[in-house]
């Protein structure tokens, strides 16, 4: 049995991530926790937590922590 989490398990917020970065990786590869938030209306700490639950599941998006500065970057590929 897999440990990753089936789409259906993931919680609201993470759902809405997921879908912000599938629907934004094709044509945008680095983005900031903050400004997901801003789009999302959830704080940059709300993203954080929920988006490290998506880089260990199998969604067909690639997530990778890729620095901070103002905000963490998330590399996304798709």
């Amino acid at each position: 049995m897999s440990s990753a989490m089936a789409p259906a398990e993931l919680t609201t917020k993470q759902h809405r991530i997921l879908q912000y970065l599938k629907e934004n990786a094709a044509t945008k590869t680095y983005f900031k926790s903050r400004l997901i938030g801003k789009e999302l209306g959830m704080t940059a700490k709300e993203v954080g937590s929920n988006i490290t639950a998506l880089q260990d599941g199998d969604y067909d998006v690639e997530i990778e922590k890729w620095g901070y500065s103002s905000s963490t970057t998330w590399k996304v590929s798709v």
